[in-house]
C-alpha cells in the first residue's frame, strides 16, 4: 500500500466477551490478519454500545463479564480485504454470537513505516 492511494478499512464489531477455543474473537481476528499479511490491524474497545440482540452496556458498571463492544479495524489493498473476507465470513458466520462487518473504500493519504529496531533487554 502507498501514499495516495485507493484501500478499503474493514470493520468487524464483536463483543469483548466473545470467545472461541478460550481465545477471544478479536484476538483470533487481528493475529489471522498478520498471518495472511494485511497492512495493518487495530483493535478499539467501546465504552457504551449494544447490538441487534443484546442489551446496552457500559463500562460504568461493575461487572464480572466486561462486556463492551470491540471494533477489528483493517486497511489495506482492496484485493487483500476482499481475500481476507472469503477466508473469514464463513467463520464468523459460524459463531455462536452475533456481529457486524462492514467495508469502506477509504484514500491512504500516509503510508510511513517505521523502523524496525532489534529489541535487546540489556540496552
Amino acid at each position: 500500500m502507498e501514499s495516495m492511494s485507493k484501500a478499503k478499512i474493514l470493520r468487524i464489531y464483536v463483543s469483548s466477551t466473545d470467545v472461541v477455543k478460550h481465545t477471544s474473537v478479536y484476538e483470533t481476528i487481528a493475529f489471522e490478519a498478520k498471518k495472511y499479511g494485511l497492512a495493518g490491524a487495530t483493535v478499539f474497545k467501546g465504552i457504551m454500545g449494544y447490538g441487534t440482540s443484546s442489551n446496552l452496556h457500559s463500562d460504568k458498571f461493575w461487572e464480572i463479564n466486561y462486556k463492551v463492544p470491540v471494533v477489528v479495524e483493517i486497511i489495506d489493498e482492496e484485493e487483500k480485504i476482499n481475500h481476507f473476507l472469503n477466508i473469514i465470513l464463513p467463520w464468523l458466520k459460524l459463531l455462536p454470537k452475533g456481529c457486524l462487518v462492514t467495508c469502506q473504500d477509504t484514500l491512504v493519504v500516509l503510508m510511513k513505516n517505521g523502523e524496525k529496531k532489534e529489541y535487546n533487554q540489556f540496552t
